[in-house]
């Protein structure tokens, strides 16, 4: 294959952005070409859409980062893709701490000063934060893109693991904020893959995931996978026919994902080709945890960049992947967008279960809902969900579903940002970097943007990427950590609850399971309240390369009371707990609440 092509070539593959069949789309379709209004203006929001006020705080907080990417003219298509933040209470003091990671620089093109490296900025509990980086464990220079985290071999403190372009990072904590990689001995650093142009090559780490795929108590690993690129078979692509772009996923080979099976002594047997999941095709982003035949075994989604996306269907251990026949693979014309962050939750009382995808510009945001509960056949309700216009000119990586005016209804927030800082010479509509967005939901099944009534920052214009969300003050609202490409990280105070606290109305749940599983990962927690009743699922991965928060949030809207809490575990343990308080943070196990404390 040439290492030069065409200006046309190149036009169409932008235009496209990673997939999209641009002949399919009249060149006078005012979606897709000249917008009737300004990309990204907000229209005045209707009248019933709640004020949910945030405030960007970073600095005020002591989060002092940014993101390098390691660019230096060459435009190598791993600086456009990280990268992934943390938002989780890492050193059990009760608060959430920060993990924000890293690119570094290329060998040869070293910048000035320190070496680039993570960070990581341990909570006060009063949501100012400490750089305690320094001999943490995560201040190596690394290619580094997403980051997940679970107390792996129950010892009562939580581990990371790190994904990057080269060998993962599996980040064992020995004590607060000082940590040992012991990826090699636990045998999950990675795979070489081979072509005809090297030897081997290291893979290409994305997003991943702890879960117990077989249900015997122990945290195994999903490790998602990209392309196969390295500096030696980067390939050289152009728009305007003398200046290099990045180039686009379809031009190189896929990796398939990994798994890997906690033995429960440290380490790790690869087991993807036993489990099914090895996909030599796949060009996976991101990986998000549920239960959609409530079988009370982990099924995984997961998203391709210009590859139909995966279902992998959870048969006891071992998966079968039925994307295509689920609905989720394709879009509804029967092409393969470019799939980047994911997350599922139920958007109404009672409701199946929802897929939301984060896709390229040009691709609205994917929203697959289940035709049946239990079921495994998916319909796209963007449209009638009142989505498709607003996420048309946006590039979608992070996205989580989360109850922001805790009215009990699961709202929806997007990080946005291009990977072409050139996007606008071709695209007019395109812009690189993009505010992010906030869909409220109004209870009838629509997702009805908010962004012009959430704050400052949602007007602002940055290259997002990885998105994560925690309670920061232990208020009992969610607050959001944004990860940007080479810029600065941001920290979305959500002021929902006021001083007064005079919309409160929220309970906190808390699992505390028993060894050999001490989180709960994998449990369902059911809250009823009145005629509300809200399901959230207990689970690492969802949104881009990003760990969020595993405590969960439960808004009541005008109630006060929970009639009652169902919390099933996995496996056949159920613990139920009747009229439970508004306003505390309950530590619950099997035998019922061990700790309660009132919020903030």
């Amino acid at each position: 294959m040439s290492r030069r092509f065409s200006l046309t070539l190149s036009l169409v593959l932008l235009v496209w952005g990673c997939g999209e069949d641009e002949s399919a789309v009249p060149a006078s379709s005012p979606d897709y070409a000249t917008p009737a209004r300004p990309s990204y203006a907000r229209g005045s929001a209707p009248a019933k859409v709640p004020v949910i006020p945030f405030e960007e705080v970073a600095a005020e907080a002591g989060i002092d980062f940014v993101h390098t990417n390691g660019a230096f003219g060459d435009k190598w298509m791993p600086e456009t893709m990280g990268s992934g933040v943390a938002f989780d209470d890492l050193d059990a003091d009760g608060d959430a701490d920060i993990v924000l990671v890293n690119g570094t620089w290329w060998p040869g093109h070293e910048g000035e000063g320190s070496v680039p490296t993570s960070a990581v900025f341990a909570n006060d509990g009063a949501g100012h934060f400490t750089d305690v980086t320094p001999r943490s464990g995560l201040d190596v220079p690394v290619q580094g893109m997403g980051i997940t985290a679970a107390d792996y071999d129950a010892d009562g403190d939580k581990d990371l693991f790190v994904t990057t372009l080269g060998a993962n990072l599996l980040l064992r904590q020995k004590s607060a904020w000082n940590y040992d990689d012991v990826a090699t001995s636990a045998g999950v650093a990675g795979t070489l893959w081979q072509d005809d142009r090297r030897l081997a090559h290291p893979e290409w780490s994305t997003a991943a995931a702890w879960v117990d795929v077989d249900n015997d108590g122990l945290l195994d690993l999903f490790v998602a996978n990209y392309v196969q690129w390295s500096p030696e078979n980067d390939l050289y692509f152009s728009f305007d026919g003398e200046s290099k772009s990045y180039a686009t996923p379809p031009q190189y080979q896929g990796s398939t994902p990994r798994l890997y099976r906690n033995r429960g002594d440290g380490t790790f047997e690869e087991i993807t080709e036993s489990a099914g999941v090895l996909l030599p095709d796949a060009k996976s982003m991101g990986v998000a945890v549920a239960d959609f035949d409530e079988d009370g075994r982990a099924d995984l989604v997961v998203t391709n960049d210009t590859q139909p996306n995966f279902l992998l269907h959870n048969l006891g251990g071992r998966f079968e992947e039925i994307g295509l026949a689920a609905g989720i693979g394709y879009d509804e014309s029967g092409r393969a967008r470019a799939g980047m962050g994911v997350d599922v939750n139920e958007l109404e009382d009672g409701a199946a279960q929802t897929i939301g995808i984060g896709n390229f510009s040009r691709e609205a945001l994917s929203l697959y809902q289940q035709t049946a509960a239990r079921g495994q056949v998916f319909l796209d309700v963007a449209g009638r969900t009142q989505l498709v216009e607003s996420t048309l000119p946006t590039l979608t990586f992070g996205l989580r579903f989360v109850d922001f005016d805790l009215d009990g209804r699961q709202d929806l927030i997007l990080a946005n940002g291009h990977i072409e800082p050139e996007i606008n010479a071709v695209q007019k509509e395109i812009s690189y970097a993009q505010p992010p967005q906030l869909f409220w939901n109004d209870g009838k099944g629509h997702l009805i943007e908010a962004s012009d009534r959430a704050g400052d920052v949602f007007g602002e214009s940055v290259v997002g990427r990885g998105l994560a969300v925690a309670d920061l003050e232990g208020d009992g609202d969610t607050d959001v950590l944004l990860g940007t490409n080479a810029g600065r990280a941001r920290l979305l105070r959500n002021e929902v609850v006021t001083a007064d606290r005079q919309t409160a109305n929220v309970l906190v749940i808390e699992l505390a399971g028993e060894a050999p599983s001490l989180e709960g990962l994998g449990a369902v927690v059911e809250v009823r309240s009145g005629s509300l009743r809200q399901r959230q699922h207990v689970r690492t991965g969802s949104s881009y390369m990003s760990h969020s928060q595993t405590r969960l949030i439960f808004g009541l809207g005008e109630g006060t009371t929970a009639e009652r809490v169902t919390v099933r575990w996995p496996g056949e343990r159920v613990t139920h707990l009747d009229n439970v308080q508004v306003g505390f943070l309950y530590r619950v196990g099997h035998r019922g609440i061990v700790e309660q404390q009132p919020l903030q």
